[in-house]
Order: structure tokens, then sequence, then C-alpha cells
């Protein structure tokens, strides 16, 4: 029987892509057929329930054709999570890096030459309001939570690394927590360490100038079956700290131990990211998160209010949502900020406050400002091309228009200062700062400066 299961598999090779067939089909194990009245049913085992609910939702189907075209008769498939024979006779041989992993030995089996308090590894680090059960799927962020849940449920066996990727305020760092959460109430005992880039470039200076660089390389190689590292791309550039974090990612991927990585673009545009840093980000599984849709930014504002016990009408809920389009943690934001105004004042949360709240954020003739239309219409009016604002050029013909766009983002779009340098190819805040206070003085003193100005808020 097991060439029934190679040959079916063969003819979903023909309809499914290289990446759904190694996530969701590969681990499945064929367990033996069952003949119906109505034909054939075939039996397959999931790894776990996460797994066979999403198969029976996505690929059942494609799974009964592809059955039924081997067998010749119509075919059931009964997916279920009991335990899977081994099956050595049948062989996939996917690239190398993709191949399953055994699982990471347990913390006890792995030498190390200090003795590791595994309770303090993890301690203040994941913040439990972040899990899987509170973040809210919608069809923009559907595969990536998908993904985080595979790993959480079997680190270094799928995915590895798994990069995860997209503009800020979208959920990434959500689901960096989620992952580790997840992983310790299945594994008290695992081994978690969760940090941003910044934080390891800024150990490691320090390690640097203490002489510690050993302690450094000991604690980040040796002492963790899960690493959830947030913005990697703070790294790019920076020659030492890229090539501390290579040996470390070669000794964390070799024990086939669970990386995972969070940046606001995909690998192959973090601008002066090494050649072989990029090429090992894009190992495992690249995923992207794209602005919610409104249905799903409604959905959120619900999930926060009743977790935080807040009466949120269902017109207010709908005009931030259609408000606040591109950043969901502003849309949580603004939520907050509505409950403290009605716990001062004593007033309902209604829409005439929830339009008060915005009006610094949103234009009274509409909300079509947005990140990508400032830059675009800061470009059109300079003749410049958006890869020109997001360079680290000092020409006065850029930084002036580059300055403009920072300033009329944080006026008409109210996100921070860091996510705003995010969309200026990682600007510091301190820098949007600058730009924004520069423009705003500007605008008072400089009649030129002020005519530019109203002509791009015109294109908009």
């Amino acid at each position: 029987m097991p060439e029934l299961w190679q040959a079916a598999y063969r003819i979903l090779e023909q309809s499914l892509g290289s990446q759904l067939l190694r996530t969701w089909i590969q681990p499945l194990a064929f367990q033996g057929t069952e003949t119906t009245e109505s034909g054939v049913r075939v039996l397959l085992a999931a790894p776990n329930d996460f797994s066979a609910n999403w198969v029976r939702d996505n690929f059942q189907r494609a799974l009964e054709s592809a059955f039924a075209q081997v067998t010749g008769s119509p075919c059931q498939i009964r997916l279920s999570t009991a335990a899977a024979p081994a099956q050595p006779e049948i062989t996939f041989e996917p690239p190398v890096e993709y191949r399953p992993q055994v699982a990471a030995p347990a913390p006890e089996s792995r030498p190390s030459a200090v003795k590791i308090d595994t309770r303090a590894l993890h301690e203040n680090t994941l913040d439990p309001r972040y899990t899987f059960e509170s973040y809210v799927v919608g069809a923009s962020n559907q595969f990536a939570h998908a993904s985080a849940v595979a790993v959480a449920e079997q680190p270094a066996r799928q995915y590895n690394p798994l990069f995860i990727y997209s503009p800020p305020g979208l959920g990434k760092t959500h689901l960096l927590h989620a992952i580790g959460n997840h992983l310790l109430v299945k594994n008290p005992m695992a081994r978690v360490a969760y940090l941003s880039a910044e934080k390891f470039v800024n150990e490691l200076i320090e390690s640097i100038s203490h002489n510690r660089m050993s302690a450094f390389r000991n604690k980040y190689r040796d002492s963790y079956d899960l690493i959830l590292i947030d913005d990697i791309q703070f790294i790019a550039g920076k020659g030492k700290s890229e090539e501390e974090f290579f040996h470390t990612f070669n000794a964390l991927h070799s024990s086939k131990r669970q990386i995972v990585m969070t940046s606001d673009r995909p690998p192959k545009e973090i601008e002066k990211l090494e050649e072989r840093l990029r090429t090992r980000f894009e190992w495992g599984l690249v995923s992207d998160i794209i602005p919610p849709e409104i249905e799903t930014r409604i959905a959120i504002l619900k999930c926060k209010a009743e977790r935080e016990d807040i009466y949120l009408p269902d017109d207010v809920a709908t005009f931030l949502a259609t408000y606040i389009k591109s950043n969901v943690r502003e849309l949580e934001g603004v939520l907050v900020k509505l409950q403290a105004q009605s716990s001062l004042t004593g007033a309902e949360i209604s829409l005439e406050m929830a339009k008060q709240q915005l009006k610094t954020a949103v234009p009274e003739e509409g909300s079509h400002f947005t990140v990508e239309s400032i830059q675009q219409a800061v470009t059109k009016y300079y003749h410049l091309k958006l890869p020109d604002l997001k360079s680290t050029s000092r020409a006065q013909n850029v930084t002036m228009p580059r300055q403009i766009a920072m300033y009329l983002i944080r006026k008409y779009t109210g996100i921070g200062l860091k996510e705003i340098g995010a969309y200026f190819g990682g600007k510091d805040h301190t820098t949007v700062m600058h730009a924004c206070k520069k423009v705003e003085s500007g605008i008072e003193a400089n009649a030129a400066l002020r005519e530019q100005v109203e002509a791009i808020q015109n294109l908009l």
C-alpha cells in the first residue's frame, strides 16, 4: 500500500507548490485503506490537531482527487491525529535545508560548560498577553500565523529559520511571543530567549568592552532551545555584529535548535546585509504580513475591547477601523486612549468622542493619507524615486524632501517616530524627530518651504 501514497503524492506535486507540500502534505502518514459502498476510504494521520484541521479545511479535496486518480474509484479521506507508524520505504527527497530534522535533545542531555538556571532564561522576556489565542487571524496574516503555530508545535522540525516580515505595527512581535509562550506551555523546561537585534548588538559591544566574549558566545550558542529575535534588520551594516550572528546562527541551526526572526522587509531587501546571512535567512520559510482588511481590523478592536472589558459600540469600531488602516498597534492605542478619556469624563465611548480623538491623525475631508501616498506625493513633487527617500544620501535635494515626508507622515498618520524611521530605510527615531521639528519651524519662517509643503498637501 505505500506505493498508493507515493503515487498520490506525485500527483499532488503537479497541483500544489513545493512549499505547501513540505508544510502540510509531507508530514501526513499513510495508515491504510478501507472499502466502502461508495468507493475507497483512505486513512491518513497528521502530526497534531492543528495540522489535521488545516489539511481538512484546505487540502481535503485535492487529496481525494489525487487518490481517486490512482485507484480509479471515488475516494474519501479520513484524517486523524493518531500516532503514525514508521514508514522507511516511503522516501521524499526535498532539498537538504528542508528535510525534517530530529527533535532537539532535552536540556539535561546537552553538554554545557555552565549550569544554567532554566527559569531565569525566559524570566521577564516573554509577554504573557501575547498568545495565539489572543491573535486575531485574517487573510492578511493567516499564513504567518499558521507558520508560527507549526514552529511552536514542532520546533526545528519544519521551518528553521522562520522569517516573518511586515511594516511596523502589524503583529510580528505578538507572533514571536506567542511562539515562545506556546512552547513553554507544552514544555515548561524549554529554554527560550526573546530579544531584539538591538539588544544583541548592545550585549556584543558590552562583552567586547569587558572582555567577556566567551560568556556571550556560550549564552547565545549553547544555552537556548528556541531563540526569537525581533527587528533583525538592525544588524545590517554592523560588521562585527553580522559576523557574530553568522556564527551564532550556524551553531543553533547545526544543533537543530529553532530560530525565529522578524524584520520590516524581506531578506533580499535588507540593505547592507551580508550575502551569507541573507541566504541563511531564506533557508527555511519566509512569511509576510500585510495590512489587515477592514473586517480583521474591526475584529482586532472588538477582541481588544473584550479583553480589556471596554464598552465599544459597533459604529465606533467601524469608524476607527475605517480611518486607521495600516497599523494595528496604532488602532489598539486609540482604543486605550478612548477608554482613558471615558474613565476621566464619566462619558461612554461614542462616535463623536472617537472623531475628536482622531482629529489630528485623520484629515476632516477623509482619510486617504497613508505612508505610501505621502511618500509617493513627495517623490512626484521633487522628481525623485522612492529608494532616494530611503537611502542614506545627505544631498540637499534628497534630505529636505525626506524630512518633509517624515513631517507629513507624522502629522497625518499619527504613527510613532520609530515606525516612521522604519519606512525610510531604518532611520533612528531621533532622526525623524529632528526632521519633524526642522520642517515645522521652517514652515513658520520660510515662505518657500511653506509653499512646497502646501503644494504636496494639495497633491494628496
